[in-house]
């Protein structure tokens, strides 16, 4: 994994710290992957393959 340092607003740090007392992730990267991904999966990945689906008709 490659290190990447973001600056979030207080308030986003706070409740990224709940999520992990409420041991709902392990950690604030943990949590931050997860946010990442689920909103790659979204915006892109989804449009992606939606685009290279090759849509069969039945004779």
């Amino acid at each position: 994994m490659r290190l990447v340092t973001v600056h979030l607003p207080a308030e986003y740090l706070s409740d990224l710290d709940e999520l992990v007392r409420q041991q709902r992730y392990p950690n604030r990267s943990e949590t931050i992957r997860v946010a990442i991904r689920d909103l790659l999966r979204e915006e892109l990945w989804r449009s992606k393959s939606a685009s290279t689906t090759v849509v069969q008709h039945s004779s």
